[in-house]
C-alpha cells in the first residue's frame, strides 16, 4: 500500500520544477501562483490543509505550509499555520432540546457544518453561548480586501510579514448581537488542530466593517456533542496572537447511556468470530470512525481514500487504517474502480445503524464492538477490577486469541483496544 497522495506527488514535482525549497531557503519564503500550480493539479485540491496532518510530505519534511495572499497566488514558508485544540474531557456537556415545530431539520443525523450550525442556532445553543440573543447574519464566501499581518516562524524566533489583496475567505456561520458579532469556523469531525487563517482572515475582514465586538470561535461537531472554543487575536495584526478564552460543550436531547446499559449487553452479547482478510484494528479514536461512518451515511455514499485525506483530518495511511477498523466491525466494505482505485461503501448493516438516533446508534455501535472476543474480554476486565486493565493484561488477552500478529505488533494494537473501550466507558460518564 502506498502512503503517498496525489497532492504529494504533485508538489514533488512543483517543488522541483520551481525550485521552491531552494528559494525559501534563500529568501524565506515563496510565491506561487494558482496558474503553475494547476498545471499539475488543481489549485482547490493542492492548497486545502484544514489541519496539519493533511499537509503534504515535503511540507511536513521542511516543516513548510502555504498562505494565500490574493485570489491567484500563495505564500509558501516556515509559518505557524494551526493552532492545537485542547483535549478537556471535564467539561459538563450541557443538554437543550429541539424545537417540536421544526421539520426540516434533523438534530439526530447532522451531516454537514451548516446543519450543526443551523442546530445549534435553533435549539438556543448559540444564544447560551454569549449569554445574549444573537441573529444569523452571514456566511459563504467573500472577499478579504486588503490587509497585512505577521505570522510566526515555526522554527526560528522570528517572523514574516503578509500582504494579504483581496483573498478569498469563508464564514461557516455569522452571528450578530447588540454589541458583538460572532464568526464561527465549523468541522464536523474530532479535530487535533485547525487552520488559524479560516478564522484569522474573516476576523480582520470584519473587524473593518463592525463596530462592534468580533469574536472568532471554532466548533467541532462529532459523536453528537457540540465542542465549542472562544478565541480572541490579542494583537489584530499578529496572526498567532490567538488565545483561547472560554470552552463549552453541549449535546441536543438526552442521549445518555447508563453503565447498566453496558453491563445488561455484555452479559447477553453473542461472540462472532474474528473477520478473515481485514487487518485488527489500528485506530486510536472511535470518535473518527463515528465521523467517516456518518459523512459515507448522510454525504458521500462512496468514499476512496483520496476523499478522505482531502475532506478529513486523515492522511493517506490513517484513511486506510480508519475505513479499515470500520470494515473490521462490519460496517463498511471496499471496492476497487479504475478511476479512483480502492473506494470504501456502507454495507446493509452500516446503513441500519446508523440511521438511528444518537443514543441508538451508540449502543449499536458498542454491541460492533464487543461482539469480538478481544474487546469482549477487555471491557469484562475492566469491569471486574472497577479500572482500566493495563498495556500488558491487553497483550496477555490479545496473545490468547492467536490473531497471528507478532509481539510487536499486539503491542502497538493494544493501544486501538483500550481506546475503543475507554470510548465506551466515557459514555456512561457524560
Amino acid at each position: 500500500m502506498s502512503d503517498k497522495s496525489k497532492n504529494d506527488s504533485a508538489w514533488e514535482i512543483l517543488f522541483d520544477k520551481h525550485n521552491i525549497l531552494e528559494e525559501i531557503n534563500e529568501k524565506g519564503i515563496c510565491k506561487i501562483s494558482a496558474k503553475a500550480i494547476n498545471k499539475e493539479r488543481e489549485a482547490r485540491l493542492m492548497t486545502k490543509f484544514d489541519h496539519y496532518i493533511q499537509l503534504p510530505a515535503i511540507f511536513k519534511q521542511n516543516h513548510l505550509t502555504i498562505q494565500p495572499d490574493s485570489r491567484g497566488t500563495y505564500v509558501i514558508g516556515r509559518f505557524k499555520s494551526y493552532e492545537d485544540i485542547p483535549n478537556n474531557s471535564s467539561i459538563n456537556i450541557q443538554a437543550f432540546s429541539f424545537p417540536e415545530s421544526i421539520e426540516t431539520l434533523n438534530p439526530t443525523n447532522i451531516y454537514s457544518e451548516s446543519a450543526s450550525i443551523l442546530c445549534a442556532y435553533n435549539s438556543g445553543i448559540i444564544n447560551d453561548l454569549f449569554g445574549q440573543e444573537v441573529l444569523y447574519t452571514v456566511s459563504g464566501r467573500m472577499s478579504t480586501g486588503k490587509f497585512s499581518y505577521c505570522i510566526n516562524n515555526s522554527q526560528q524566533d522570528t517572523y514574516y510579514q503578509i500582504n494579504v489583496d483581496n483573498s478569498q475567505c469563508e464564514i461557516d456561520g455569522g452571528f450578530e448581537g447588540e454589541d458583538i458579532f460572532v464568526i464561527i469556523e465549523a468541522k464536523n469531525q474530532d479535530v487535533d488542530d485547525f487552520l488559524v487563517r479560516q478564522l484569522y482572515y474573516p476576523y480582520r475582514l470584519w473587524t473593518n466593517k463592525t463596530a462592534k465586538q468580533v469574536i472568532p470561535v471554532f466548533l467541532s461537531y462529532s459523536n453528537d456533542i457540540f465542542s465549542f472554543y472562544i478565541y480572541q487575536f490579542k494583537d489584530d495584526n499578529n496572526y498567532n496572537s490567538i488565545q483561547l478564552i472560554e470552552q463549552k460543550k453541549y449535546q441536543i436531547g438526552s442521549n445518555d447511556i447508563e453503565l447498566e446499559d453496558v453491563t445488561e449487553m455484555l452479559a447477553h452479547i453473542k461472540i462472532t468470530p474474528e473477520p478473515t482478510g481485514v487487518p485488527f484494528p489500528q485506530a486510536d479514536v472511535f470518535p473518527r470512525i463515528v465521523d467517516l461512518l456518518m459523512q459515507i451515511y448522510g454525504v458521500n455514499p462512496s468514499l476512496s481514500k483520496e476523499d478522505i485525506t482531502i475532506n478529513y483530518a486523515f492522511n493517506i495511511r490513517q484513511a486506510g487504517y480508519y475505513a479499515d477498523a470500520a470494515i473490521y466491525l462490519g460496517l463498511l466494505e471496499k471496492q476497487r474502480n479504475k478511476e479512483q482505485g480502492v473506494c470504501y461503501l456502507m454495507t446493509e448493516k452500516g446503513y441500519r445503524i446508523m440511521g438511528k438516533t444518537a443514543r441508538n446508534r451508540n449502543l449499536s455501535l458498542i454491541q460492533c464492538i464487543i461482539e469480538r472476543k478481544i474487546f469482549n474480554r477487555t471491557l469484562q476486565t475492566y469491569l471486574d477490577e472497577g479500572e482500566q486493565p493495563n498495556r500488558n493484561r491487553v497483550n496477555e488477552i490479545m496473545s490468547d486469541e492467536h490473531l497471528g500478529l507478532s509481539k510487536t505488533t499486539i503491542e502497538r494494537r493494544s493501544q486501538t483496544v483500550l481506546a475503543w473501550i475507554n470510548w465506551i466507558m466515557g459514555l456512561t460518564q457524560r
